[in-house]
Formats: structure tokens, C-alpha cells, sequence
């Protein structure tokens, strides 16, 4: 046991001035021989605690068998309890805070066997996140909350109302409004108010995703509690659409959630649609599914675009054919996909080509439009595409297709029908569409937004590209920042990060997400540096803060970052640099 030493006069002045400041009784003997963790612990408290008028403090050396009453709650409020959390980490289980941590009234007691640092037990207790409620309310509905699983922000909740996709003369609506134009009824009905809460089993495990694919995990999915989540993709409700077999295919357009970067052109919430097709063995003409799809093939309109498509109809190794589909059967099907998909695409870049020139803008590639199919994996079809469009020097990926695995129609229970599968997201569509620059604009209730479009959803004829209105400049602000002790950073720049407390880009993206709103244009990462002797993680990000209706001043901005900055030692438990 180490004597005070020189550590005697930081102790005695910071306890004195407790003394003085609080006028009531400090319990402390200069013939204490303290060890050097708890002399630490009581240089820390005198940088970090306020002053308070009910300020009491009992302490006693690590010999003694008397436990220190330690109020720190009541003394350093919720942030300071989150600082304290990375001292913790360091001065183990046997300095007088983390006893008095052990054993003090009112503070949380360890459990009996802990199994995370306790920095990690701490930040979990002790968070600047507001108090997690035992149930939310979504859309009219109760769920009950799990506080190991729940992961959804104010922010968030907040946004599962908006359902962008049937504002009246939204850009998302009308570009709804112009896909299923080329998808119509009876043979296509559309499904646009399906709630966005789901299990588990339907998001993930009905359509086959392996346990371990990293869309299950907490920093890419918010989740209600371990069974119940927003939905990540509308593919989620495919099961129950197979199974109740109203029409030989469907549309679906929703809200859709992910965790996810920060930049112009990701959001946590946007919007799918997803379309699928049939054909039942049982009701075709003599149950011949490759006649029938080939009747309905020669059916669908013809298109001038250029396609290239160099690669087979499947592959047994890149792409392959499900065991349950003859090869006849496949290629039918897949002939029927792409047809329908190129029909959709050339009704869309006919829009914007009809636009462009009604606002006098003139194309910058003059070339026909071409489309390209590129062999995929998804867990729900095989074989599988992406589907890309050369537009403006560029190739871009538009949406996701395939065959239908057979497993999910089997467990729908109609095992006698074959079929095809696609999902786009609607936004990404819209801004081609548009000329929208920012995904945040869809999310703008500025007049100055919403007015371009108005009138159009009843008339395509004037649907014309969007005229920017904010030229505001941007404020950029670095954060630079340790790791907490024990992270490896696995999860930095989109890596994936395992569960049970791994630090995660995506962590740092909410936070920001929830200071600020949509004032921060995009978090980009600058450097990143391992400690040669420690093996610590230090990461840097810069946070663009531009608003796009109005100029921030760098006061706000300035007062913006420091918020991001307490929130992340807060709630991620990272130490500022």
C-alpha cells in the first residue's frame, strides 16, 4: 500500500475545498494512506465535479473495511456519471469510486458476475440517452421495449408518420405513381400501407438469412426488442403476399429503416418498392409454366434500348439454377423479368428526357439509353441481377432481381408456383427523375421544395427537374478521438463490428444524427492511427454542417459539435482527443 506521498496536498486541497464550499461534514484523516488508484480517483473528481450545495463525501482507505458513501450521482449529474465511466475502466474494481459503485446507495449495484468492462456496464447504465420507455407507440400500436435490443431514437419514431410515398405530389409519390403505371392491374395489385413493424422471422428468417449476416445486427438495424424491428427492406412482407395469392403478382411501396452513413445520398429512413410475379402450375394450360410465361412474354410492349446481357441465364457456381426449376423454366422466367424491368426503366428516363426538355435543359450525352444486367447474390433469389443504366458518362445501378427462391413460396404454401422477384429504392429513382441533389431535400416541409412539385401527380405534363434554392456555405468540423479501452475499432468505415458493445461507425452517425438533425450534410472519415505501444484506436471525422434552407454562423455550428462531442463520450464512451 503506497503512503500519500506527494499526492497528499491535491488531497487535502480538493478536500478542504469540498469542505468549505459544501459546509458540511467531509470524513477524512491526513493519517489515511491511500493507494494510488483512489488517489486518482479524488484528483479526477475535483476536475469534473460541480460544486453543489448537498455536496457530502466519506472516504476511506482501501484497508479499511468501512465502505465509502459515495453519492456520485447526485453530485456529477448523468454526463459527468458517463465521463467517470472511462476512469473506471482504468482504476479497476478496488478504487474507492468503483467501490462506492459496488456498494452505494443510489447507484445501481454491479451484478455478481460481469462479464463486459465496466466502462461498457457504466455507459450502459449511466448513458446521456434519455430514459428508455418500457413501450412505444408506432402508427396506433403498443410494442413493448426491450433494453437490451432497443436501439430506435426519438428521431427516428418521429419519421415512421411521414410516409413520404403517399404525400400528393411528393416526388416519391409521383414516382410511384409513374412505376406502377407500367405494372397495372388486375394482373398487379399495390400494397402502400402496410405497417413498417415486423418480426425477425419475416424480415430475416423467412427469406433466408443466414444467423450471422450482418443485417441482423444491432448497428445496421433498429430494433424494438429481440423479436420486433422496422423493417430493413419490404421483402419483408413477400411470405404473406405469396401466401394469400390475391393476383398473379403484386407491388409494395413502403418506408423502409437502416442504420447507416451520413451523406447526400443515405438516410435511415427511405423508401422501397418491390414487385414480384407468378405463375401456378395448377391454373396455367396444361401446366405448363414455360408456354405460359412465354405467352405473357410475347404480350409485354416492345423497347429500342440497347441491352447488354453477356452472361447465361444461370451459372452453377456465379448464378445458380434452384434444384427444383428445370433450366426451360428459369430462363422463361428470367426472359419475363427483364422485359418488364427495361419496360420500367424506359418509362422513367422517358420522363426525365420529356422533362429536360420542357425546361430547356439540354442532355449531356446524347447517346440511346442502354442497360446492362450484372450477375448478383441475394438471399431471396437465384439466379439474381443487378440491373445498371448508362446515364450521363456513367453506368448506375438502378435495382436488385431474380428468380424467387422456391423456399419461400413453399412456405407460403403454394409450393406449385414459380416466379420473380425485384426491389428499388424510390429515392434514388426520384432524384435521377428530379434532378434532386440531396436525399434530405425529400425530407424538406419547405415551401420553397414542396411547391415545384405541386399539381404533378395529376398531370406528368409537368413534371419538371428540381431548381435548387439554397446556396448556403459549408462549416466543417473535425472530432478526433480515442477508442474506448478494449475496442478494437473493428467496425470503423463501415467494417462490421460484433455485438455485445463493439464500437461502430454507425453508432457515431446516430449521434449525430440525433444532435442535429438535418443540418450535417455528410461525416466522412479522415484518418485513423493504432497506438504502437498500447494498441489503442484513434479515429478523426470531419462533420460538414450545411443546412439547406438557411446559413448556420459558426456559432452554431460550434455549439452543435461540442453537443456531438459530449454525446459521443456519453454514449459511445470514447475519450476526446
Amino acid at each position: 500500500m503506497r503512503g500519500i506521498g506527494q499526492s497528499e496536498v491535491p488531497h487535502r486541497t480538493f478536500l478542504e475545498r469540498c469542505h468549505r464550499a459544501s459546509r458540511t461534514p467531509v470524513l477524512w484523516s491526513p493519517g489515511h494512506r491511500l493507494s494510488a488508484r483512489a488517489s486518482n480517483d479524488l484528483q479526477f473528481l475535483s476536475l469534473i465535479l460541480p460544486w453543489r450545495p448537498s455536496f457530502k463525501l466519506s472516504c476511506c482507505s482501501e484497508r479499511s473495511s468501512t465502505p465509502p458513501q459515495l453519492d456520485i450521482a447526485s453530485m456529477i449529474g448523468p454526463r459527468g456519471m458517463a465521463c467517470a465511466g472511462g476512469l473506471l475502466a482504468r482504476v479497476g474494481s478496488r478504487s474507492v469510486i468503483s467501490r462506492a459503485v459496488r456498494l452505494s446507495s443510489p447507484l445501481r449495484p454491479l451484478p455478481a458476475t460481469v462479464t463486459v468492462p465496466a466502462a461498457r456496464w457504466w455507459r450502459a447504465q449511466y448513458s446521456t440517452r434519455p430514459e428508455l420507455p418500457k413501450e412505444v407507440t408506432i402508427n396506433s400500436k403498443t410494442y413493448p421495449v426491450d433494453a437490451e435490443w432497443f436501439n430506435v431514437s426519438s428521431t427516428i419514431l418521429n419519421l415512421t408518420s411521414r410516409k413520404l410515398h403517399l404525400q400528393k405530389d411528393h416526388p416519391v409519390s409521383i414516382t410511384r405513381q409513374i412505376i406502377e403505371s407500367v405494372f397495372p392491374s388486375p394482373t398487379y395489385l399495390s400494397y402502400n400501407n402496410l405497417d413498417p413493424v415486423v418480426t425477425t422471422h419475416e424480415n430475416f428468417d423467412s427469406l433466408g438469412f443466414p444467423p450471422n449476416h450482418p443485417g441482423r445486427a444491432k448497428t445496421d438495424t433498429y430494433y424494438i426488442n429481440s423479436t420486433t424491428l422496422l423493417r430493413t427492406h419490404t421483402s419483408a412482407h413477400e411470405a404473406e403476399l405469396f401466401a394469400a395469392s390475391k393476383s398473379p403478382g403484386y407491388l409494395i411501396s413502403a418506408d423502409v429503416y437502416r442504420r447507416d452513413e451520413i451523406d447526400k445520398s443515405h438516410y435511415p429512413v427511405f423508401h422501397q418498392m418491390e414487385g414480384a410475379r407468378v405463375w401456378d402450375r395448377n391454373t396455367v394450360p396444361n401446366g405448363d409454366i414455360v408456354a405460359a410465361v412465354h405467352r405473357d412474354l410475347d404480350a409485354l410492349p416492345k423497347h429500342e434500348m440497347i441491352i447488354e446481357d453477356p452472361n447465361p441465364p444461370f451459372h452453377p457456381e456465379r448464378n445458380p439454377l434452384q434444384p427444383s426449376h428445370t433450366p426451360e423454366e428459369a430462363e422463361a422466367v428470367g426472359k419475363h423479368l427483364k422485359r418488364s424491368l427495361e419496360l420500367m426503366v424506359a418509362e422513367i428516363f422517358k420522363r426525365v428526357k420529356e422533362s429536360h426538355a420542357r425546361a430547356g435543359v439540354k442532355e449531356q450525352d446524347g447517346e440511346p439509353l442502354k442497360v446492362r444486367w450484372v450477375e448478383a447474390y441475394f438471399p431471396f433469389t437465384s439466379p439474381s441481377w443487378e440491373m445498371e443504366v448508362w446515364y450521363q458518362g456513367d453506368w448506375l445501378e438502378v435495382l436488385g432481381c431474380g428468380v424467387s427462391q422456391q423456399h419461400i413460396l413453399n412456405d407460403a404454401g403454394v409450393p406449385n408456383q414459380i416466379g420473380w422477384a425485384f426491389g428499388l429504392g424510390l429515392e434514388r429513382i426520384a432524384m435521377l427523375l428530379f434532378q434532386i441533389p440531396d436525399i434530405r431535400l425529400f425530407w424538406s416541409q419547405d415551401e420553397r421544395f414542396l411547391g415545384q412539385f405541386r399539381g404533378v401527380e395529376g398531370d406528368l405534363g409537368k413534371l419538371r427537374p428540381f431548381v435548387g434554392f439554397s446556396r448556403h456555405p459549408a462549416c466543417y468540423k473535425d472530432v478526433s478521438f480515442w477508442l474506448p479501452a478494449g475496442s478494437t475499432g473493428a467496425a470503423a468505415a463501415g467494417g462490421k463490428g460484433r455485438e455485445g458493445g463493439e464500437w461502430h461507425e454507425n453508432d457515431l452517425m446516430e449521434v449525430v444524427r440525433d444532435v442535429c438533425g438535418d443540418v450535417v450534410e455528410d461525416v466522412v472519415l479522415m484518418d485513423s492511427f493504432t497506438h504502437p505501444k498500447t494498441g489503442r484506436r484513434s479515429f478523426c471525422y470531419r462533420v460538414n454542417y450545411r443546412s439547406l434552407e438557411r446559413t448556420l454562423t459558426n456559432e452554431e455550428a460550434n455549439g452543435l459539435h461540442e453537443r456531438v462531442k459530449e454525446e459521443m463520450v456519453g454514449r459511445l464512451g470514447v475519450e476526446i482527443r
